[in-house]
């Protein structure tokens, strides 16, 4: 037994802990959780806790479902709103096949993948998220209309309101749980808000958020407020987004950062764009996994619907943030695309192939745009070489059933079921009357 294992049933013992949560994610993102008790914790630790993968989205198929769930103790916290007494804890889990092979459409395998790759190439990848969701008074139907708990703005500081209880709340219990919180602000759209979490490997990140989520919904329930990560949840309103700042790291020295370089980027920095850049539409099925994703993404407010870049452009897919010059470490670029709802272990897994891609490959950086390309008229931006996004799910699957770099990060097994789920859930979406066409349709026809 190693010491992070013994640490562990230590903290166990002195804390008082009764059931211990072994947590997992599925294809799509949604988290899983099976609880054991302490008793139960070693021979997890040796073995693993045996359960139905066929039952679980996209893990197994029904021939092949007896899988694996073995805990990784780094991950263990104390989750502070179960109370003192009688605690509970979680950690996240790998899937396993029963031979002890990590399974291939396990989402945190197939980042681990992923990053061993980067590995190999000298490279530690580092992720720092601003996650946006809405905040709504609650309802006891989906059908109840949104009602958002105030009508703030950007920055708005609202007295007394909602929203600053329910961050201090939230981040409080974060940071209990050792997820470091840099910034919090209301954000544009009514009971709208944003927490950024403070950077980490994109591992460590990908856990981060799925804790995150749950804090999130967790200190909702507490507060009597609806939570949603829901990409675009109010027709007239910003969506709720997830701008990633990522940077690869050679040891301790930033390989984004070369001070002769245009605004401080280096070779690497450049090519990795370029690798975003090539493959944009390619990773957005898994990026933006939602019909309602692409809702947010052609609905103005800054949501990037185009492929380009700039330096210090919100209006650009991936953005250049206004450099530091006594502080290279910093130096980083913005994906703009993801949103919310996203799986963060594949959408971060695509996200570092794309510009690794672009590395290995040498792909040369375009122009980029120092003007607003959602202003442009098709006509320029075609001009300048600049293409669309995909304008819907079906769209993006389609692109995506052709992209080599897709199914290699993910896996046959993960690829295909994602890919089929998606299709699904465009069928089911595409069978529906909406509102809006009984209220435009019924008078007229």
């Amino acid at each position: 037994m190693d010491k992070q294992q013994e640490y562990v049933l230590r903290a166990i013992e002195e804390r008082d802990v009764r059931f211990i949560r072994l947590w997992f994610t599925d294809v799509l993102g949604v988290l899983k959780s099976v609880a054991i008790a302490p008793a139960e914790l070693e021979g997890a630790f040796a073995e693993g806790i045996g359960f139905d993968g066929s039952s679980i989205e996209g893990l197994s198929r029904v021939y092949e479902s007896d899988m694996l769930a073995k805990p990784d103790p780094s991950t263990f916290q104390v989750l502070p709103w179960r109370g003192d007494e009688n605690g509970v804890a979680r950690m996240f889990c790998d899937v396993l096949t029963p031979t002890g092979e990590p399974a291939r459409s396990d989402p945190r395998g197939v980042l681990k993948r992923a990053m061993n790759k980067a590995a190999e190439a000298g490279f530690t990848f580092y992720i720092h998220p601003e996650i946006e969701f809405y905040l709504f008074q609650n309802v006891t139907s989906p059908q109840d209309p949104l009602v958002p708990i105030d009508t703030g703005g950007y920055f708005d500081h609202v007295a007394r309101g909602t929203a600053h209880d329910f961050r201090r709340d939230a981040i409080t219990t974060l940071e209990s749980m050792g997820i470091s919180v840099e910034f919090s602000h209301h954000e544009a759209g009514p009971g709208q808000n944003e927490i950024d979490l403070r950077y980490a490997d994109a591992l460590s990140m990908a856990d981060n958020i799925q804790t995150f989520r749950t804090v999130i919904k967790e200190v909702a329930l507490r507060q009597d407020v609806l939570a949603t990560f829901m990409p675009k949840p109010l027709v007239n309103a910003p969506g709720s987004g997830m701008h990633v700042h990522m940077s690869l790291f050679e040891g301790d020295h930033n390989a984004f950062h070369d001070p002769a370089g245009e605004f401080q980027l280096s070779a690497t920095a450049r090519s990795f764009i370029a690798g975003l850049l090539h493959h944009a539409s390619e990773i957005t099925a898994v990026c933006n996994q939602h019909v309602n994703s692409y809702k947010r993404l052609w609905g103005g407010d800054e949501a990037p619907a185009h492929v380009s870049w700039g330096h210090n452009n919100r209006s650009a897919l991936v953005r250049v943030p206004m450099y530091k010059p006594e502080k290279g470490g910093s130096a980083r670029v913005e994906y703009r695309a993801l949103d919310s709802a996203a799986n963060p272990y594949l959408a971060f897994a695509v996200l570092l192939n794309a510009g690794l891609k672009g590395v290995e490959e040498g792909y040369d950086l375009p122009e980029g745009a120092a003007e607003d390309v959602a202003a442009m008229s098709q006509a320029e931006r075609k001009a300048l070489g600049i293409r669309s996004l995909p304008a819907s799910l079906r769209e993006a699957v389609e692109i995506m059933e052709s992209s080599e770099l897709v199914a290699e990060t993910l896996g046959e097994d993960a690829f295909e079921f994602f890919l089929r789920n998606k299709r699904t859930e465009w069928q089911e979406y595409r069978n529906q009357v909406t509102p809006y066409e009984l209220q435009r349709f019924i008078p007229a026809l």
